[in-house]
């Protein structure tokens, strides 16, 4: 009783310093807050699940957002069995209106991309996590995350569509 007690104390031990984290990873993974919440509280749900079965589960803010992708992926699944019909574009000014095109193309861009690379540019230059967290997040080494970082770098520059303005700006090169 007392390893179950200890494995809900130290998730209970980083809940306040990894909430922001989780909220955050998934926030922005979501169009909906109300579904950011639900998606952060089955993550902290499914953390006490594992925590009580599995007395060797460390919590912590990388582990967390392990959990936190799962959970995405669940919910993502279960909308592609019910679409949802899609909203209107957001209310933009002409000011943010060229940052608001920059995002879609990134994340169109970053949707062409494999699983593997949209999960490390996400987690390293989305979530601003160190490489280290984005190893332990994906479950690889360091310098094996610094090498899909460096392949999904390159492969999000050749998927990134070219207008005329960006190439006569870089003078034709890519």
């Amino acid at each position: 009783m007392s390893g179950q007690s200890g494995g809900a104390d130290a998730l209970l031990s980083v809940y306040d310093e990894a909430l922001p984290s989780v909220y955050g990873y998934v926030v922005r993974r979501c169009a909906d807050r109300a579904v950011a919440e639900d998606v952060t509280s089955e993550t902290f749900l499914a953390a006490m699940d594992t925590v009580r079965r599995d007395t060797s589960a460390v919590p912590s803010t990388p582990w967390l957002i392990g959990i936190a992708r799962h959970k995405l992926a669940d919910h993502w699944r279960r909308m592609q069995r019910t679409p949802e019909p899609v909203d209107e574009l957001p209310e933009t000014t002409d000011d943010d209106w060229d940052a608001h095109l920059d995002r879609m193309v990134a994340h169109h861009t970053l949707a062409t991309l494999g699983p593997a690379h949209r999960a490390v540019l996400t987690l390293r230059y989305v979530d601003d996590l160190p490489v280290a967290d984005c190893a332990q997040i994906l479950d690889r080494t360091v310098g094996a995350t610094e090498a899909l970082l460096t392949r999904a770098k390159r492969a999000f520059r050749a998927a990134y569509p070219e207008n005329e303005f960006q190439s006569s700006r870089r003078g034709g090169h890519v």
